[in-house]
């Protein structure tokens, strides 16, 4: 991965980490926060729409697959904070 590549990657992380932050709690979680929320939750939202069948490509996908795997990301440590 050049440099190009690490900086989209860490702009996606931080704009879908940010998103689900908005979408689940109201707030974000600050920038490093975001970018390590919105990463893991690429490959959260990566795994579950593969096993759905559903494939995304570009840009537009990847933040899309991103926020989704954030939003599932943050629902489940919600529920085990509950416990």
């Amino acid at each position: 991965m050049d440099i190009t590549g690490l900086l989209i990657t860490l702009a996606i992380g931080a704009l879908a980490g940010w998103l689900a932050g908005t979408l689940m709690k109201g707030m974000g979680f600050g920038l490093l926060g975001n970018i390590v929320v919105g990463i893991v939750g690429a490959v959260v939202g990566g795994f579950v729409f593969s096993l759905l069948g559903i494939s995304m490509g570009g840009l537009l996908g990847s933040i899309i697959t991103a926020t989704a795997g954030a939003v599932i990301l943050l629902f489940v440590v919600g529920l085990i904070k509950k416990l």
